[in-house]
């Protein structure tokens, strides 16, 4: 089935230091996995193809303002962050979109919220909707985490969502499958990254 690429959006989620880079945050648990699967190589490939098919770009960063912005202490996750928030300020080394996508990040647009959904807490969906977007390609890391949720969100907004199985990554292969997996039962279905280029062509 092709996709019409005018209705498309690439939502690029949580590519930041502090995710995958091994003196990030978080770094210890998905450096190693991150850099072993090659993800960030696919995933930029994919981003290049979809900027130059005219197919929005869209970054979301998780950030943590000086007031905490939207932040909830409601997750073990999100009482660790709180405690290390200053390494979460938007303009803190960790909380930078990875090199190898910062010139993407700056041709499209960068979203930046305190939720685990990148949909949660930010009028991303609206700007969507607005765009004329009915389908989106999501990318990044965790495959779990900020990918699933946000993959589930979307699906419960209207959107026919695809979570490119091959530009997402986890801590493990077995968290990863096993995410893949929920997804293929409640999105619109996982894609690879050649068969998401071919349906927008």
């Amino acid at each position: 089935m092709m996709i019409n690429a005018r209705r498309a959006a690439v939502l690029a989620l949580h590519w930041q230091v502090n995710v995958i880079r091994p003196e990030g945050f978080f770094g210890g648990l998905m450096a190693e996995s991150v850099a072993r699967s090659g993800v960030v190589e696919r995933a930029v490939r994919l981003h290049d193809a979809a900027l130059a098919a005219g197919v929005p770009l869209v970054f979301v960063r998780f950030t943590v303002p000086v007031d905490e912005g939207g932040l909830v202490r409601n997750t073990a996750f999100m009482h660790a962050v709180a405690d290390a928030q200053e390494v979460f300020r938007p303009d803190a080394p960790g909380s930078q979109v990875i090199p190898e996508m910062a010139g993407q990040a700056e041709a499209g647009r960068v979203f930046d919220n305190q939720k685990l959904s990148g949909l949660a807490g930010v009028d991303l969906a609206d700007w969507l909707a607005d765009q004329g977007v009915d389908t989106l390609f999501l990318t990044g890391v965790a495959t779990n985490l900020v990918v699933e949720q946000t993959a589930r969100q979307a699906t419960d907004l209207g959107f026919a969502t695809h979570v490119v199985r091959d530009c997402v990554a986890a801590a493990s292969q077995a968290t990863h499958n096993a995410s893949l997996a929920n997804l293929e039962l409640v999105t619109a279905g996982c894609l690879t990254s050649a068969e998401v280029l071919s349906r927008l062509r």
